[in-house]
C-alpha cells in the first residue's frame, strides 16, 4: 500500500507540474489527412494542409512524401470570361516536420507540379454514367484530351501546355501547442505559415508572390476508438494571378477518425475553402469549394506510416471544385 501510494504521489505531482493529464492515456490517432484545395488555380495561393493539434516529440523528425493526382474539368462561358480546362495535375510533395520543443513543431514543404491529360477520365466517366449521369462540364469537353485556356476581356489570360512540370511554391510552417488534451478539454494548437514564391509563375505553377497564413487545430478523443479533429485557417495572399486581384482566404475542416487498431484507422472529412479570386466573372474561380474526404492510415512498421485518401467534390457550391483527387503518402519518423 505504501508503494502504491508513493506511485500515485509521483503521478499526481507530474500532473500538477504540467497542468494536464499526460496525453499517453489516450489511444494515439493518426490525425486528419494533409488535404488542401487542389483546384489548379486556387492552389497557387498558400493552403495550410489538414493537421492534428498534437506536436511531434522533441528531436523527432518526420519525412513525408505525397503523390496527389487531381482530375480537373471546367467549362464556363459568361459575358466577362470563358474557361475551358480539362487535364489532370500531379502534385508530389516532400514535407519535413521537426519537434523543436515539447510544444513547438517546425516544418517545410517543397512541392513539384505536373499537368497532363491524365489517366482517370475513363474511370470517372463510368462512375458518373452509373450514378448521377455525366457531369455537364465533362460532357461539354468530352472530345478534348487536354485543354487549358482562360479568356477575359477578349484576350487569353491563362493557358498551359501539356506536360509542363516544375517546382511549386514552397511553404514554411510552425505549430505551437497551446493546450494538451485532458478528459474534459481538447488539445488546441496555433499554426502559422509563409509561402515562398519558388514556383514557375508564367506556367502557373506558382503565384510569384509570398502569402501568409494562421490557423487553429483542435483534436479530442470522444471514446476509446474515436477521435474528432478540426482546423480553421485564414490566409492573406499578396500579388496577383493572371492580373486578377486576390482576397483573404478562409478554410476549415471537420474530421472523424475510427481507430480500428493501433496500426490501422479510417478517417472521413468535410472540407470548405473560400476562393482567393473575385470579380473574374466565372464561378470556376470566384466560388468556394466544398468536398468530402475518405481514406485509411496503416502503420507498416513502428516508424513507417502509409495513408491513402480520396477527395470528392460535393457540389454544394457548383462549378468551382476539382472533380476528384486520389492521394497516397508515406511518412517515416526518425529519432522519436
Amino acid at each position: 500500500m505504501a508503494w502504491r501510494g508513493a506511485c500515485w504521489a509521483v503521478v499526481l505531482g507530474l500532473v500538477f507540474c504540467n497542468g494536464v493529464i499526460p496525453q499517453s492515456v489516450f489511444a494515439e490517432g493518426f490525425g486528419p489527412f494533409p488535404v488542401r484545395n487542389f483546384q489548379p488555380i486556387h492552389q497557387l495561393v498558400l493552403g495550410l494542409p489538414g493537421d492534428r493539434a498534437a506536436v511531434l516529440k522533441p528531436g523527432a523528425l518526420d519525412l513525408r512524401i505525397e503523390l496527389a493526382n487531381t482530375a480537373n474539368v471546367f467549362s464556363d462561358t459568361t459575358p466577362q470570361a470563358s474557361v475551358a480546362m480539362k487535364f489532370e495535375s500531379l502534385r508530389s510533395g516532400v514535407f519535413l516536420r521537426y519537434g523543436a520543443t515539447e510544444r513547438l513543431e517546425l516544418a517545410i514543404e517543397v512541392p513539384m507540379l505536373f499537368r497532363y491529360r491524365g489517366i482517370m477520365d475513363g474511370m470517372i466517366q463510368a462512375v458518373e454514367r452509373g450514378t448521377t449521369g455525366l457531369a455537364p462540364d465533362r460532357r461539354a469537353l468530352k472530345d478534348a484530351g487536354y485543354v487549358f485556356n482562360v479568356r477575359s476581356g477578349g484576350r487569353t489570360v491563362m493557358s498551359g501546355k501539356e506536360g509542363v512540370v516544375g517546382l511549386g511554391d514552397a511553404s514554411v510552417m510552425g505549430k505551437f501547442q497551446l493546450l494538451s488534451e485532458t478528459e474534459a478539454s481538447p488539445a488546441i494548437s496555433l499554426r502559422a505559415a509563409v509561402k515562398i514564391p519558388t514556383g514557375d509563375e508564367p506556367h502557373f505553377l506558382g503565384s510569384g508572390s509570398p502569402d501568409y497564413g494562421v490557423g487553429l487545430a483542435i483534436e479530442k478523443h470522444i471514446a476509446d476508438q474515436w477521435v474528432l479533429y478540426g482546423n480553421v485557417n485564414g490566409v492573406l495572399p499578396t500579388g496577383r494571378i493572371a492580373g486578377y486581384s486576390l482576397q483573404p482566404v478562409v478554410s476549415a475542416l471537420m474530421a472523424v477518425e475510427y481507430l480500428w487498431s493501433k496500426d490501422f484507422s479510417l478517417t472521413a472529412h468535410f472540407d470548405y475553402y473560400s476562393s482567393p479570386l473575385h470579380g473574374t466573372g466565372t464561378s470556376v474561380f470566384d466560388k468556394g469549394v466544398t468536398e468530402a474526404v475518405l481514406g485509411f492510415s496503416y502503420r507498416l512498421k513502428p516508424h513507417l506510416l502509409w495513408q491513402v485518401y480520396g477527395v470528392e467534390n460535393l457540389d454544394f457550391i457548383v462549378g468551382s471544385a476539382a472533380d476528384f483527387t486520389l492521394s497516397t503518402l508515406v511518412t517515416y519518423q526518425f529519432g522519436s
